[in-house]
């Protein structure tokens, strides 16, 4: 079985991360640089920074920070926000990201995908999709979850894939900060018409939640979680002595 990753995800807004629910109601947890420092040497496997209100806003990522965050960390940092054009992927991998997330930027400008595809290769570009149940269906938001597109989720994730996307963090709106458990039903559907790497978030509360993601669909990657990492409900190292000890490969 592919090695498990656990990543750790910091919502940064205004040089802060916060956390909310259903991508609503933010509150201050602490410094990303103390926090990317905490989990690189705590037993992360990669780390995601989300400039949460970059998109919104109609500006740039923060770059200063980030770079803060890159020199600190020994472990592969995946950046997201506000990343609309090929100059923005550039800039944030001179920061020192090794992969880049793009969302409501692609949605804009499909292509995007596709060039920075071609210009730094496939697994560079990440593609996170923000989905949640609309009449029944699974449909894609813009905008920190603020926004809905009316896009098919399956579809759209399928032709970012097709277009040169080398990974997927599915975030389910619906299993946001809940945690309640991963949006397995979600994931299931994801997991089954593409062929690369999917990051599962949202939901997760507990350790069993990662164990029945894991063991309910071995395709999925990766789990990522913000608050159970942050206010220490869950601690990496004992939820990866957990995963093994239930046959899961993690990294230890």
């Amino acid at each position: 079985m592919i090695t498990k990753r656990i990543i750790p995800c910091l919502d940064v807004r205004d040089g802060r991360v916060v956390k909310g629910t259903n991508f609503e109601g933010l509150r201050d947890v602490n410094s990303p640089v103390e926090l990317a420092r905490y989990y690189s040497d705590n037993g992360a496997d990669e780390l995601v920074f989300y400039d949460i209100t970059a998109s919104a806003e109609g500006r740039a990522l923060f770059t200063d920070i980030l770079t803060e965050v890159a020199k600190t960390i020994f472990i592969p940092l995946t950046v997201g926000g506000g990343i609309n054009t090929l100059d923005d992927f550039d800039r944030v991998l001179k920061c020192g990201a090794d992969k880049v997330s793009v969302n409501s930027g692609a949605i804009k400008n499909p292509d995007l995908i596709r060039a920075a595809a071609e210009k730094y290769g496939d697994q560079c570009v990440v593609l996170s999709a923000d989905v949640k149940r609309v009449d029944g269906r699974f449909t894609v938001f813009a905008k920190g979850g603020r926004e809905n597109t009316g896009m098919d989720a399956l579809e759209w994730i399928k032709r970012c894939v097709d277009m040169g996307a080398g990974e997927v963090v599915l975030n389910s709106i619906d299993t946001d900060g809940v945690k309640n458990g991963f949006d397995l039903e979600m994931l299931d559907a994801v997991c089954n018409i593409v062929n690369v790497p999917v990051i599962a978030s949202g939901g997760a509360g507990s350790v069993d939640d990662f164990t029945e993601l894991f063991k309910t669909l071995p395709k999925v990657d990766a789990g990522l979680a913000a608050s159970v990492f942050h206010f220490g409900e869950i601690k990496i190292p004992e939820l990866k002595k957990e995963l093994h000890k239930n046959q899961i490969t993690v990294r230890l």
